[in-house]
């Protein structure tokens, strides 16, 4: 649960409600998934890629990179630096683009490296329920190797099931994932100390030296060997992301008392096992595992995949209405899957997309190592975007100088973009993969944004001013009945194009008359004291500006029982809305927009939910006007 709480500028900030070891342990089970199973696939990867992989230099060496990019990205990077960026308590790449490219001062430039990277995480979405739950289930061929042709037909199974039941919401059993995890983290690192027991002295892997001896000694294998380090973060921005629902703080306590350590023991005993003589063959983290115990671990392995998946299909959501308030894709229909907490949603639309993607990977690749070729880059380039966003935050939300930014995103953006370049050699492989999702993504954000914008050009076209408007009224004798109408329009000022077409179809007018204009705000919350703003524009003829956050669900009819309370005398007991219907066509006179771009607008526009839907309007009260509108 959440408070909202108002700060000095007139916007909220949501702080997280709740004891600091709860949100914590609730923090590991949506937070740490991704990261916390990267264990299963990415040091076989790594070893995989690597020459020599048994030779006791070239284990060190990987330890060391990863222990260090543990330390570098996560700690340094997200946990200690870009957890301080928020935009009003909210982070990840979309909040940080609204903060620095829109709210601050309107700036394309980072709009589109940040909704670019926003794209790139769809893609990422798509990848990680599947390396995942296939690498959890790849434990089964420990056990025999008569079970290996049933891997991926199980995997399909598992992930149809956890699509399936996305619309039923998972706030019942979410209250386990918590002490799931826990439960998985323990064991992992339990699993890290059985290992490191048995050769100590690979702790000298917490020496830099050897991993950097590694990386650049053995040439270009020593550098492809990063695209598979890389995998070891491939969570680490949800700790970013995921900064809203829970709070720096549980973050925090769960990274460095539990997740942090409980990686470094896994990783560091893995390392010590291949030391000591274990094949590199098979699945090297299920051999850290006692053989009467195998069975019950690939059970919770499974288990944690799948919750580790759930947080991502739960990302892409939130991700998802993020993008429609921001007026960034098409409204889609959102069900509120629980009255527990707001971001308990579901995305009938992207759920699906996922699902056939995820479930196509999971297929043609087959096994986890061959989809390791495909997962990081997508990542990797967000990272590198989101370092380039904090040398901005640095510069004019901390005040430091520019030398001082420099060095600190130097460094970031070195470190992203050699893991950046490391993958990139992985596009044929794989890597196609997430860069097409990503660029189909952004796509489709870009021309819902220019189709959004054309139409608006076109409204202010034909906006007249109210006083002419109402001479007009009185002049031609239209009639006024009793009531009250309530206009919802997109125009700031004038009189709104759907009153205009409303007296055009049915040549009468209520007595009292209420436009109301709703923006989105590049903020996440908007204190109630700050919601809606009224003003008497004519006799009984009221225009109102109403503000929403870009994580808050807008509700008309409570809004205008608000009102109330700031003078407003129109009767509100007796209402009808209307809104505008735009049929979208091309414009003959050649200045609209590409042909093919106005007819994917246009299906996008059709395919939308009802304005009535978004805005929570009572069905029965409201009158839908349609129009052509040329673009």
């Amino acid at each position: 649960m959440s408070e909202i709480q108002a700060t000095t500028s007139g916007e909220a900030t949501q702080q997280p409600q709740g004891k600091l070891p709860i949100l914590a342990l609730s923090a590991l089970g949506i937070v740490f998934g991704d990261i916390g199973t990267s264990p299963l696939y990415t040091f076989k990867t790594i070893l995989g890629t690597a020459a020599a992989p048994s030779q006791a230099a070239t284990v060190l060496g990987a330890l060391s990179l990863v222990l260090w990019t543990l330390f570098i990205v996560t700690t340094v990077k997200y946990v200690s630096f870009a957890m301080r960026v928020d935009n009003d308590g909210e982070g990840g790449i979309l909040a940080l683009m609204a903060l620095l490219g829109v709210k601050r001062q309107r700036r394309p430039t980072i709009v589109a490296f940040g909704l670019f990277g926003a794209a790139l995480i769809y893609g990422d979405g798509a990848i990680t329920p599947a390396i995942s739950v296939l690498s959890a289930l790849e434990g089964l061929n420990m056990v025999t190797s008569a079970l290996q042709p049933y891997v991926v037909p199980a995997a399909v199974a598992i992930l149809l099931a956890l699509f399936a039941i996305q619309s039923q919401g998972t706030a019942t059993i979410g209250r386990f994932f918590g002490p799931i995890m826990l439960l998985w983290f323990l064991v992992m690192a339990l699993m890290g100390i059985s290992g490191i027991v048995q050769h100590p002295s690979v702790f000298a892997a917490l020496n830099p030296v050897y991993g950097l001896s590694y990386l650049f000694s053995n040439g270009a294998t020593g550098f492809l060997v990063l695209g598979a380090v890389f995998l070891c973060v491939t969570g680490a921005e949800a700790l970013y992301a995921d900064m809203g629902h829970f709070g720096r703080g549980p973050i925090r306590l769960s990274w460095f008392a539990i997740v942090f350590p409980s990686l470094i023991l896994n990783y560091t005993g893995q390392a010590a096992l291949v030391i000591e003589g274990a094949p590199t063959d098979g699945n090297i983290f299920f051999r850290l595992c006692p053989g009467p115990l195998l069975i019950p671990l690939i059970v919770l392995a499974t288990v944690a995949t799948i919750i580790a998946s759930q947080s991502i299909i739960t990302g892409a959501f939130s991700m998802t209405r993020q993008a429609i308030q921001l007026g960034w894709l098409p409204r889609l229909r959102i069900k509120q899957t629980s009255s527990e907490g707001y971001g308990q949603i579901y995305v009938g639309v992207v759920n699906w997309l996922l699902m056939i993607v995820t479930v196509g990977l999971t297929i043609g690749f087959g096994k986890s190592d061959n989809l390791a070729a495909a997962y990081g880059i997508a990542v990797s380039l967000t990272m590198l975007m989101t370092s380039a966003l904090l040398f901005i935050a640095m510069r004019e939300i901390w005040g430091w100088s520019l030398w001082a930014a420099g060095a600190v995103a130097a460094c970031f953006l070195v470190i992203d973009g050699a893991f950046f370049l490391a993958n990139l050699t992985k596009v044929a492989e794989g890597g196609y993969v997430p860069l097409i999702l990503a660029i189909s993504v952004y796509g489709v954000m870009w021309i819902w944004h220019r189709g959004a914008a054309a139409v608006m050009d076109r409204m202010h076209e034909m906006l007249i001013p109210v006083p002419q408007f109402m001479q007009d009224i009185a002049a031609k004798g239209i009639p006024r009945v009793p009531g009250t109408a309530v206009f919802l329009t997109r125009t700031e000022q004038d009189t709104p194009p759907v009153m205009i077409w409303h007296i055009k179809h049915n040549r009468a007018l209520h007595q009292h008359l209420f436009v109301l204009h709703v923006e989105i705000l590049s903020v996440p919350w908007v204190a109630s004291a700050k919601r809606i703003a009224v003003t008497e524009v004519a006799k009984d003829f009221w225009r109102a500006d109403a503000r929403f956050g870009f994580m808050e669900r807008p509700h008309i009819p409570e809004l205008l029982t608000a009102s109330k309370s700031l003078g407003c005398t129109v009767d509100l007991d007796d209402v009808t809305y209307y809104v505008g219907h735009e049929t979208v066509i091309g414009r003959e006179d050649g200045k609209g927009l590409p042909g093919w771009q106005e007819e994917i607008f246009a299906v996008m526009e059709r395919n939308a939910i009802h304005v009535s839907d978004f805005f929570s309007l009572p069905t029965d009260q409201v009158v839908e006007i349609g129009r052509q509108v040329s673009i």
